[in-house]
């Protein structure tokens, strides 16, 4: 009797499954796509037949989710029943790409601002050793590199005031500020695989974002689990470097979590520029309920790297690879161990009205021994940032209204000692230093009609900077001294017009504002300048967008003008100063164009893609004079008049891929007296390989390529107004990396 009951028990449990059947097809050509991943919200992955067919059996309708190499990755509810997909080829159709900059989701056409987006595909069509090569390719972007991993950035200029480091540039991860309070960025402790994709928003943009006059990175990684998959990749190349990478993904339920390990090193170019950094990336994501996710973010990064200095120009004939005398013996370089960690969430109230709030907090241990001194520096910092969101109408018309607000801090012990063989001697100076930072912010986005969008913004912004000296051997003051930066309020008024569905023209008018830093305001002999200005400017912008088809179309003019602009100098003992120097006339146009030669997935050449982007940079100082010397209408120091970047992207059915790159700079001021420039350059940059999905579970890649064929010799970041002559940090000549990747999902 109970067996029978067990048959029947089995025979009502197997006809109480529904079968779902899913057929995948290409969106454009309807032919059936073979090992597509489909991943159920319950149960095992499936792999789809050569029809493109696959069958499950579940008791309730379930969530789907879709994958396969070249197309955008879906979600869908399917219940009982025969059903097709329609997966879409992947495309940076700007018609089709949607970016979240000034804290509102909308596609690029619909957005009134200039920005680019960085892709991941952008990411892989170089070493994936560094940012650099990526972000150059965009217009009005550049990022310099003087010795591995010493980032500099510069959005139109922006970079005038940085001797090293990245400043007035806002940058947040993840939607967190990675900027610290003080308006420093430690950059260089991403490794790049934290990095899937970026957003640059070029130009002021402190109505949502606060301080800094360059624009804004947002670089995001978040975690995304679905599914099951482990992956490792390895590459060598020149100058002993080596990388790995080993990573997990995990879905749990609703959410999951993503880990990774990067270990990179390499012994440099010149001398004394070794790179060894190892960071551990730790994501998740869980769905509380229909209403509410929560994310976290775990970073810790230990990085260690040289630094060769900069030559004249006749060490640098003599010999490229040395570096700056003195720079080995004192071991010139910087170690830095940092953690940084966040929570944040986001709760939909109702259909109309939604919160995302980031929480984060962060500690940084730094030494930098240099030729001249030995600093350093332990530091904590905490912040976040918050955003209602609320969506509804205002004379019949859609109105989006977004307030919200920032705050950080940051306490650092600091300390600066004699360097003696480079170890730390006596100590100079030492003092507690705290820099706070807060601003709130508001945006009302009225579709006026359906093709006119308005937008207004204003922020309030709040910051202030205290030095409490403890030690001083030179005998001079001791106590707290501080500059608090009288309120600002900065407002962005902006519109855009679709003229058709896939085309639009937008402009706007945006203030900006940037105080000094800490290390521009405390120097490294221990003065304090505390009477220098914040810079302010405002800009003028208009643009198009086109995106139709196989076509892309980018232009955009802009006029800035820059007050108290904040530019270096160094002393007769080498120390990098700064200083007010009057105001700045900038001027500029940028153009992207892109084109899909062959864009088909059914033939042997599955992509064929070309691309040209050109920056136009007519920068002069105004008013700008310096005791006996009056520099007003000089070409602006450190910036390209001229950047032209041309792209070709092969990829075929067999899974041979080839990408070439080729990068014009034209020659640039390197003082302000414009009586140096560095020599305009050409560098091509290449990368092949192979990459195939198998059986729809395995993910292989085998790849090799070549940066600066031409062997060129240049600067890839240059110093601004340096003591004896020292401008030039030698780049890498031509030399050879390759690697593999594996991946396999479960």
């Amino acid at each position: 009797m109970n067996r029978i009951f067990t048959i029947i028990f089995l025979l009502i449990s197997t006809l109480s499954q529904a079968q779902i059947q899913i057929k995948v097809i290409d969106e454009k050509t309807q032919v059936p796509l073979e090992n597509v991943r489909v991943q159920p919200e319950k149960g095992k992955a499936q792999i789809t037949n050569s029809s493109g067919i696959l069958a499950f059996s579940v008791s309730e309708n379930q969530n789907f989710t879709f994958f396969k190499s070249g197309y955008e990755v879906i979600t869908a509810t399917f219940g009982a029943g025969e059903h097709t997909v329609e997966l879409i080829e992947k495309s940076l159709n700007l018609s089709e790409i949607t970016v979240s900059a000034f804290e509102s989701e909308r596609p690029l056409l619909e957005q009134s601002a200039s920005i680019v987006v960085v892709s991941e595909q952008d990411f892989n069509r170089f070493n994936e050793t560094s940012i650099v090569n990526s972000f150059n390719t965009k217009p009005g972007v550049r990022i310099e590199e003087r010795a591995p991993a010493s980032y500099r950035i510069s959005i139109r200029g922006s970079s005038i005031r940085a001797p090293f480091g990245v400043r007035n540039v806002k940058v947040y991860w993840n939607e967190v500020p990675f900027t610290s309070p003080d308006g420093t960025t430690a950059l260089n402790l991403l490794d790049l695989s934290n990095i899937r994709n970026a957003e640059v928003i070029k130009g002021p943009s402190g109505s949502i974002y606060g301080a800094g006059n360059g624009g804004v990175v947002n670089l995001y990684s978040p975690a995304n689990p679905i599914g099951g998959r482990v992956s490792a990749d390895f590459m060598v190349g020149d100058f002993g470097m080596t990388r790995y990478r080993l990573g997990i993904s995990q879905q749990v339920g609703n959410g999951g979590f993503e880990a990774s390990y990067v270990s990179q090193k390499s012994d440099g170019y010149r001398e004394q520029s070794a790179l060894d950094r190892q960071v551990f990336q730790l994501g998740g994501f869980f769905s509380v309920s229909d209403k509410q996710e929560i994310r976290t973010q775990l970073l810790i990064s230990d990085l260690n790297y040289g630094i060769p200095g900069g030559l004249n120009a006749d060490q640098l004939a003599a010999d490229p690879t040395q570096a700056r005398p003195g720079s080995v013996a004192q071991n010139s370089s910087i170690s830095q161990q940092s953690v940084f960690a966040s929570i944040g969430q986001l709760y939909k109230f109702s259909p109309k009205i939604k919160n995302s709030t980031t929480f984060y907090l962060n500690t940084n241990d730094f030494e930098n021994p240099f030729i001249l001194d030995y600093k350093k520096e332990l530091g904590f910092g905490f912040g976040g940032r918050t955003k209602f969101t609320y969506d509804g109408k205002l004379a019949g018309k859609e109105l989006r209204i977004i307030a919200g607000g920032e705050y950080q801090t940051s306490l650092t012990d600091a300390q600066n000692f004699g360097n003696v063989n480079g170890v730390a001697d006596t100590v100079r100076f030492a003092d507690k230093l705290r820099a706070t930072q807060g601003f709130l912010f508001q945006q009302a986005e009225w579709n006026l009609t359906e093709s006119l969008l308005l937008t207004f913004a204003l922020s309030e912004n709040f910051s202030n900077l205290e030095i409490d000296r403890q030690i001083d051997a030179s005998g001079g003051d001791l106590g707290l001294q501080s500059r608090k930066f009288d309120p600002i309020v900065v407002p962005r008024f902006a519109l855009n017009y679709k003229l058709s569905e896939f085309s639009g023209v937008y402009g706007s008018i945006s203030s900006g504002f940037s105080p000094p830093t800490i290390d521009e305001v405390r120097t490294n002999e221990g003065s304090l300048n505390l009477d220098l200005e914040a810079e302010k400017g405002i800009n003028y912008e208009v643009g198009y967008r086109l995106g139709k088809g196989k076509l892309n179309l980018d232009l955009t003019a802009f006029y800035f003008k820059l007050d108290q602009t904040i530019t270096t100098y160094t002393n007769p003992q080498g120390v990098v100063l700064f200083r007010n120097a009057g105001s700045t006339d900038q001027k500029g146009i940028e153009a992207a164009i892109d084109y899909a030669l062959i864009r088909n997935q059914t033939a042997f050449v599955r992509d064929l893609k070309i691309g040209t982007a050109f920056t136009g940079n007519y920068f002069t100082f105004t008013d700008y004079q310096k005791g006996d010397n009056d520099y007003s209408g000089n070409d602006l120091t450190g910036v390209s008049p001229n950047t032209l970047v041309s792209r070709l992207d092969l990829r075929t059915a067999l899974g041979f891929y080839l990408n070439f790159t080729h990068q014009f700079v034209d020659e640039i001021p390197l003082n302000d007296a414009n009586t140096v420039y560095q020599d305009a350059y050409n560098l091509v940059n290449t990368r092949f390989g192979w990459a195939r999905s198998i059986a729809g579970k395995w993910e292989l890649e085998a790849f090799a390529g070549v940066d600066n064929l031409l062997n060129e010799s240049y600067s890839l970041g240059n110093d601004l107004n340096p003591f004896g002559g020292r401008y030039y940090q030698p780049a890498p000549t031509r030399n050879w990396y390759g690697g593999v990747k594996v991946g396999f999902l479960y």
